[in-house]
């Protein structure tokens, strides 16, 4: 199965800043991609190095089988696009943005372009600069998708916008998904990239930390809760395969999150010496994205002392 994106080594320099530093992954057909990050990771550069407005300072991208940076064009063609902010011409009505868009594109554009607006209700007379930011996202998402791309790029589209114009985001990608073709969401709304997303990637300051299917990942991440006699005991390494995200000292409660923790590591873990007991629990995917991104999962300051937190409580904690 050939991918839709593939990326290796990719690396973008600007002039005091590496926006990508070494950037791998591969998209297969038929799935939805979620790429987590905050503001400033570099999501926006992959994504205008995908669609050939970026040229990488080294690495190489392939979006359908095309490298962007010799056939821009080609890979435009097949792929929709949409950003948080839609540039459409405010002087023209819903109708004629999409006639006029329908110029670049092969027959049939405008029936589906149509076809859309009708289902979201939103009168072809009407002028763009008119339309709520709801129904301009609507407008957008009907252009990227009335060519019918093989590829369908969203950033971050529901910045902003109410539940229900949300909601149809969402279906809109899972319907993508169903049909064989390929989604790329760069978001960071966790609760709705858990909703509909496949494969999740986080990259923080330009680096990916994890890249995995959802299920997998969520599986393979652990909270563990060290409780020792004494701060200043020291705990056996973690070794490989396990990896961990995060580490922090509180009191006498060692917090860590760890991707690949065994049973075999934790009754090694447990019977060292000073150790007192060894707690798990599962992660949300929230929590595992702000152990990747910030090192830490604990409490903003004001909040209550973590490490008085017993394992028990934090086990019944939902993180919404």
């Amino acid at each position: 199965m050939t991918s839709v994106i593939t990326a290796q080594s990719l690396t973008m320099r600007f002039r005091g800043c590496d926006a990508l530093r070494g950037v791998d992954f591969a998209i297969e057909p038929g799935s939805v991609f979620a790429l987590l990050g905050e503001n400033g990771a570099g999501k926006t550069t992959m994504i205008r190095i995908m669609t050939g407005f970026q040229k990488p300072t080294s690495g190489e991208c392939t979006v359908c089988g095309i490298d962007p940076t010799r056939h821009p064009l080609e890979v435009r063609r097949r792929v929709g696009y949409v950003s948080d902010a839609p540039a459409l011409y405010d002087w023209m009505s819903v109708g004629e943005i999409g006639w006029f868009t329908a110029s670049f594109f092969p027959d049939g554009f405008l029936p589906a372009y149509r076809e859309s607006i009708r289902r979201y209700e939103i009168p072809e007379d009407r002028k763009i600069r008119h339309l709520s930011k709801g129904q301009r996202a609507k407008v957008a998402l009907s252009l990227a998708l009335a060519h019918d791309p093989e590829l369908l790029i969203l950033d971050e589209p529901t910045s902003g916008l109410d539940p229900m114009v949300r909601r149809d985001f969402l279906e809109s990608m899972i319907d993508r998904a169903a049909s064989g073709r390929t989604v790329f969401l760069s978001s960071h709304q966790i609760s709705e990239v858990e909703r509909v997303a496949d494969t999740i990637a986080i990259l923080h300051e330009g680096k990916l930390r994890v890249v995995a299917p959802l299920i997998e990942l969520k599986q393979s991440m652990t909270e563990l809760t060290v409780s020792l006699d004494d701060p200043l005991v020291a705990i056996p390494s973690i070794d490989e395969p396990a990896e961990v995200m995060c580490d922090e000292l509180l009191g006498r409660q060692r917090r860590m999150v760890v991707r690949n923790f065994t049973p075999e590591m934790h009754a090694r873990l447990a019977s060292a010496t000073g150790v007192v007991s060894v707690h798990e629990r599962p992660l949300s995917l929230e929590e595992i994205f702000i152990a990747c991104t910030k090192g830490s999962l604990s409490r903003p300051q004001g909040d209550s002392d973590p490490a008085a937190v017993t394992p028990q409580a934090a086990a019944m904690e939902v993180t919404i």
